[in-house]
């Protein structure tokens, strides 16, 4: 009887570690902010998510990366500056 009892504690204790490992997931990159530099850029944010299924909170991760997108070439923000110069009083 003790043999067996052992057994399964020994079965429930390896099940239950099993559930504690993977009680967390992580998934992404996810862009997770999108600004303007006021130059024609577009700064994009991107980190991961982290979920606690115990818990049942959501995290962001430790390592945000931060992209520039240049959207308009910059000949064409030197002659908008130029324009502005023009028409702003």
């Amino acid at each position: 009887m003790f043999k067996s009892l052992r057994t399964f504690c020994l079965c429930s204790f390896f099940i239950s570690i099993l559930f504690f490992l993977g009680g967390c997931s992580t998934a992404g990159p996810f862009v997770t902010n999108i600004s303007s530099d006021g130059q024609g850029n577009l700064i994009v944010e991107k980190n991961t998510v982290r979920f606690n299924s115990f818990t049942g909170t959501v995290s962001s991760g430790e390592n945000p990366t931060t992209t520039k997108l240049q959207m308009i070439p910059e000949d064409m923000i030197k002659k908008l500056e130029n324009l502005d110069r023009y028409t702003s009083d």
